[in-house]
């Protein structure tokens, strides 16, 4: 699966500097100094609505966090998935009649899009779930065979107690993990299990749903978790850098996928850090899927709104806060970019190397995107007041705000 093309990142003079962000696992912020290649694996879309703006503000935040490691001279190795058969994919194609392979193929074309529009900077590996198959039948192989999973009724499970560090991703009581499996995905309460936490792997054919041969163990499709994990050990390995998405996926999904990798491979971590965005709402509740209140990248840029405008509303927030998209957000991003447009425009300017500073020491202190807005205001404002004579800073500033803020003035 191919993903889209990048967009060109202008040169900085000087270095930026090392991460720091907030971890779930610890609670707490970590620094994260990568080797030369830091490594990314960022949870996919499953393409039967997309591209929300809750999912453009997950997606902007794992940005701005390869434009900090590549503002340090670092290359970055990033992976991100499509899970492109699943049981929401499945019930959407049939309640609509449309074939569900034709379903993910459109939203995921419109998903890539999307983030062109936006200037979101491509993974190098864009990988389905039915293209991964082959790969993840020998791990669940694997874990069969090593006694930590099992089958129930020809669908195979993964026991959370092989892995001794389970809950330490999302950091929940027992309770509040079966709350959160029933809401998201899970069957705690599946008789013959032997935890209720227990997600499957391997789930056996169902009548009328797709199904692959998976070997030993019989003709199925895999479970959401262990996906991820087969894409992520492929391309990344063990102990990679970030492993990212919205924060309804620290648990179950992170959580399992941790859990699996850790099973396979005896080693831990999975993930250096686990870091996730907040989520959007719309008039009081959360943009979700299920509940249909959703605001379209699409739709907004068909309404004659510059997709640069709608990435400063993003970036207006912080990337952990849970917020809500309104009309008022958008107009001031407007405003805020024909400010900025107008400001570089001119032939000279005041002094832009303390701005650069400023960009770069918001954007490593865990991606305090609002703080960087500030600085550039602040430097816009002393332009219209006309506070200096520098021939260099238009155009340092418009190359910075694209390279660390991804927005083309």
């Amino acid at each position: 699966m191919h993903a889209w093309p990048a967009s060109e990142v202008p040169a900085l003079p000087g270095q930026g500097r090392d991460l720091r962000i907030h971890d779930t696992a610890t609670g707490g912020r970590v620094t994260l100094a990568p080797g030369p290649v830091a490594r990314l694996y960022v949870c996919g879309i499953t393409p039967y609505d997309a591209t929300h703006i809750g999912h453009a503000a997950t997606y902007n935040a794992f940005d701005l966090v390869q434009r900090v490691w590549l503002d340090t001279k670092r290359q970055v190795h990033y992976v991100q998935n499509v899970t492109d058969v699943d049981d929401p994919l499945l019930a959407r194609a049939l309640a609509t009649g449309e074939d569900w392979t034709a379903l993910a193929e459109r939203e995921t074309a419109l998903f890539r899009e999307d983030m062109t529009a936006l200037r979101m900077l491509p993974p190098r590996h864009y990988i389905g779930a039915v293209e991964a198959i082959p790969g993840i039948v020998p791990l669940v192989e694997r874990l069969r065979d090593a006694g930590a999973a099992y089958e129930l009724d020809g669908d195979i499970y993964f026991s959370v107690a092989s892995d001794p560090h389970f809950g330490e991703v999302s950091g929940l009581d027992a309770e509040a993990m079966r709350l959160l499996s029933a809401e998201r995905g899970g069957d705690p309460e599946r008789e013959g299990k032997k935890n209720p936490l227990d997600p499957m792997l391997w789930q056996a054919a169902r009548d009328g749903e797709p199904s692959w041969d998976g070997g030993s163990l019989g003709r199925g499709r895999p479970g959401w978790h262990i996906e991820c994990v087969a894409i992520a050990l492929d391309h990344l390995g063990m102990g990679f850098d970030v492993q990212g998405g919205g924060s309804d996926l620290a648990f179950p999904h992170h959580e399992m996928g941790a859990s699996h990798a850790q099973a396979l491979t005896g080693a831990h971590p999975f993930a250096k850090a686990y870091v996730h965005a907040g989520m959007v709402a719309l008039n009081g509740e959360k943009m979700s899927k299920s509940k249909g209140n959703l605001v379209f990248v699409s739709a907004v840029r068909r309404a004659g709104t510059d997709p640069a405008a709608i990435r400063l509303a993003l970036l207006s927030h912080h990337y952990r806060s849970d917020w809500e998209w309104t009309d008022a957000v958008l107009d001031e991003a407007e405003r805020r970019l024909a400010r900025w447009r107008a400001a570089v425009s001119r032939p000279d300017g005041p002094s832009a190397e303390v701005l650069l500073e400023q960009l770069r020491e918001a954007l490593a202190d865990d991606l305090d995107s609002p703080a960087a807005l500030a600085a550039v205001d602040a430097w816009a404002a002393a332009q219209e007041n006309g506070g200096g004579t520098d021939e260099g800073a238009p155009g340092l500033v418009s190359r910075a705000v694209d390279a660390l803020l991804g927005v083309a003035l």
